[in-house]
């Protein structure tokens, strides 16, 4: 291997490797970090780029056909993490399906015995057609509808509406999304 040529784990190559599931077609960049290779479900057609961490030690990720997940993306999976099918995450976007709780009640940090603890689980789902733009942190308990985008740098802190666009923080509709992509070929549909 040549300096800064890491290159990406194929199908063939993350068999082996012990995740719950791999599809066809499956690229994972090496220098990814991911825990808890048993609690991850993957898709076909399914790009993982350089620096991105899967973290699902408790809880579950799973990933659906035709996923782009762009470099440095974070995904904490303590409440499970479901990414549908043509979905796509930009740059540096982080999901958490668990947090620990701020107000004070209760003491924080994952090495802190969890009777004096409340990481409030909850999961996190992306539908079909999502897009999700760079710097964006969706947070626990959070839906994203089919078909929506969530622009840059946005925080996403509950659920959102099929086919809309979004953005700030908290994201808030802007406007509607055209449906278009629900015309390609590639959902056996004609092109219109």
């Amino acid at each position: 291997m040549r300096v800064f040529e890491h290159g990406y784990y194929t199908t063939d190559d993350l068999l082996e490797f012990g995740f719950k599931k791999v599809g066809k077609n499956v690229e994972i960049a090496k220098n990814c970090i991911i825990v808890g290779l048993e609690n991850i479900t993957i898709g076909d057609n399914v790009q993982i780029d350089g620096g991105t961490y899967l973290i699902a030690k408790r809880g579950f990720l799973n990933i659906g056909n035709y996923v782009h997940l762009s470099a440095g993306c974070y995904l904490s999976c303590g409440g499970g993490i479901t990414i549908r099918d043509y979905c796509g995450l930009a740059a540096k976007v982080t999901i958490y399906s668990s947090s620990d709780d701020y107000t004070g009640e209760y003491l924080t940090n994952p090495l802190v015995p969890q009777q004096f603890r409340d990481d409030s689980p909850e999961p996190v789902i992306l539908e079909e057609h999502c897009i999700i733009g760079t710097g964006t942190s969706i947070l626990p308990g959070s839906t994203i509808g089919q078909g929506s985008s969530v622009g840059a740098m946005s925080l996403v802190t509950r659920k959102l509406d099929e086919w809309g666009v979004y953005f700030g923080s908290p994201a808030k509709r802007i406007k509607n999304r055209k449906k278009t992509i629900l015309d390609y070929p590639i959902h056996g549909k004609k092109s219109t």
